[in-house]
């Protein structure tokens, strides 16, 4: 308790109560000290909230106290202290919530009223223990008989008490929220050694750039993995850069950019670094930005350094053997090889697979003896690419990556992927070792995709470069007299701009993919239409008269009539201008009908919309 908090005490007395106050100030203050040596000797809890009731039950006889500290204080179950008589009465209204989240000061009183009605006592007060903008730290219930002689605590020393009581829960919160950050710093520091003490024997480095600087440090360990003693070896990022193998260093240069760019969430690089003696070293770093300005540029980086030269030597050993093993085995689909072509031309395959025989229909007793007979198999119009293929992978020693045709006797025309990697012999000769696969099925699936690209997305009808294609088909067959006569028509949704203006486009959309519905629907089997522009669609109907598509024109029109769009909640009704012109044998090509049509349909929208105009003769 302050001292300001007593002398306020003795200042809100009157001279009529001038004795009853200074007793109850003299007791207070014992109450005080009784406080103070708690908290200097860490008495526990408990015990000191024990001696504050024994001392208020002599000082105020027919005085009950119970104090309640909730779980927030004592970091795990509450605690209430009440007077010994209290025990008894109590005993079977202890379930009410005391966590600290939940504890509330009325909630216990009611709790407990009925219990102490009983027992003929009454419920004097009931304070909430907390400091100004603190949390609630538990509760001080004062209880008296009804009808009690002696002179009950007065309201001033009721709330000096509590604020007294409230100091105490506060060290006590105090004490357990410092020994918490201790164990919590003791574990933080424990996991610390152990991480250096696993980098220091794992030939792993640590180095923390400061990147304004143009300065990097870098750990003992570091500096041991290429030979340097802790003095030296500089901080320059400069001669960082210049210790990179030359063929390295672009690549890592690209990498760190990207990464202080933020285009990457961490740096990580494999490669060489030039040692002490000369030497170079495999190494693998990883790292990350962990500090950057206000406009994004890093400040700060931190990563790890580690040696994986004896790693890179066992990867490429396995990586050899994996390669001769993949050469040589018989078990997967396709056809593994061994190719060389000798600097004086001469060709020979080293080794092939029983795969040779779906992949050429050949059996690998035959091709020992003539490279011939494979190149006999490849389709003619794609023999020239295969050739100069190998040749420039030779030259080059480039992959070889091609997919040809093949024509074999007994499966016809398949596609193969060849894809192999060259080396260079001592004595010139160029090796290959490769890999042949049947990929006939994807290039039919790609086929299918490219039809699929034909197809406009929106309204799932042919799109325009499909429609110039067929109706392109329609004009050869006319020409050669497989047709007399066909009728091509442009169709323009009316006030389409507006409709999207005011509906919005996915209305637009909803109203493309509707007449597009309705101009199907009407189409013969030997008809072709398509969207050919925003909202324009073309039509090609085969053997037909100007009459014919005339009256194919009407009941468009009528159906998109009767069938206005529907579309939340508004009933949009939609009109289509159509231009006529009929394809003849004497036209140079398909665009002549085409542009026939399209100006017989600027003719319909000039004539005010919703009409049919056919292209004079």
């Amino acid at each position: 308790m302050q001292a300001a908090s007593l002398r306020g005490y003795w200042a809100d007395m009157s001279s009529d109560t001038l004795h009853k106050s200074n007793d109850e100030a003299r007791y207070l203050l014992s109450l005080y000290k009784l406080c103070m040596s708690a908290i200097a000797d860490n008495t526990a809890l408990e015990i000191s909230l024990r001696q504050i009731i024994n001392s208020l039950e002599t000082h105020y006889p027919h005085l009950q106290v119970v104090v309640v500290a909730n779980s927030l204080v004592t970091g795990a179950d509450s605690l209430l202290s009440a007077s010994d008589l209290l025990t008894p009465v109590l005993e079977n209204t202890l379930h009410i919530p005391l966590v600290a989240e939940d504890f509330q000061v009325p909630e216990a009183e009611a709790a407990w009223q009925d219990a102490l009605q009983n027992h003929g006592l009454s419920m004097m007060a009931s304070i909430p223990l907390c400091n100004a903008g603190q949390p609630l730290l538990g509760a001080l219930f004062l209880i008296t008989p009804p009808e009690s002689s002696s002179t009950p605590p007065s309201e001033q020393m009721r709330q000096e008490l509590a604020s007294l009581l409230a100091d105490l829960l506060q060290h006590t919160l105090h004490q357990q929220q410092n020994r918490q950050a201790q164990a919590l710093a003791e574990q933080s520091q424990a996991s610390m050694l152990r991480m250096a003490l696993a980098i220091e024997g794992s030939a792993t480095g640590i180095w923390d750039r400061d990147i304004p600087a143009g300065r990097i440090h870098y750990s003992p360990g570091w500096k041991a993995i290429l030979g340097y003693a802790d003095s030296e070896i500089t901080g320059r990022i400069e001669d960082s850069y210049a210790r990179l193998h030359p063929d390295d260093l672009p690549y890592v240069q690209a990498t760190i950019k990207a990464h202080f760019e933020g285009q990457t969430e961490q740096y990580v690089v494999e490669h060489r670094v030039r040692c002490k003696d000369g030497s170079y070293k495999w190494i693998s770093s990883r790292g990350k930005v962990v500090s950057r300005a206000e406009d994004g540029s890093p400040l700060r980086m931190i990563g790890t350094t580690t040696d994986i030269t004896a790693m890179r030597a066992l990867s490429q050993r396995l990586q050899e053997s994996a390669d001769l093993v993949t050469c040589l085995t018989n078990e997967v689909p396709g056809l593994a090889y061994q190719y060389c072509m000798q600097a004086n031309g001469d060709e020979s395959f080293g080794y092939v697979s029983e795969g040779i025989r779906d992949i050429y229909e050949l059996s690998p007793s035959q091709i020992h003896d003539s490279v011939a007979l494979v190149h006999a198999r490849i389709h003619p119009d794609d023999f020239p690419a295969y050739r100069n293929a190998v040749l420039k992978s030779a030259s080059r020693l480039e992959h070889l990556h091609l997919e040809y045709r093949v024509n074999l006797p007994q499966q016809g025309i398949r596609w193969r992927q060849m894809d192999a990697r060259p080396r260079r012999l001592p004595d010139g000769a160029t090796l290959w070792h490769g890999f042949i696969t049947d990929v006939t099925e994807h290039k039919r699936i790609e086929q299918e995709l490219q039809e699929l690209a034909t197809i406009d997305f929106l309204t799932q009808i042919p799109n325009r470069r499909s429609f110039m294609g067929r109706i392109e088909e329609e004009l050869a067959r006319i020409q050669r007299g497989a047709s007399k006569t066909a009728a091509v028509l442009m169709c323009d949704l009316d006030n389409f701009k507006l409709i999207n203006d005011t509906y919005g486009h996915a209305v637009g959309d909803l109203v493309l993919r509707h007449f597009a519905h309705i101009l199907h629907d009407e189409l013969r089997k030997s008809d072709y239409a398509g969207r050919v522009g925003g909202e324009e669609f073309a039509v090609v109907l085969a053997g037909t008269s100007i009459t014919d598509a005339t009256v194919f024109a009407q009941r468009v029109q009528k159906q998109l009539l009767d069938t206005p769009v529907n579309a939340h909640t508004h009933i949009i009704p939609v009109t289509v201008s159509i231009g006529i012109a009929m394809m003849q044998a004497s036209d140079l090509d398909a665009d002549v009908s085409l542009s026939s049509s399209d100006m017989a349909l600027y003719r319909a929208k000039e004539s005010g919309r919703n009409c049919i105009v056919v292209a004079a003769d």
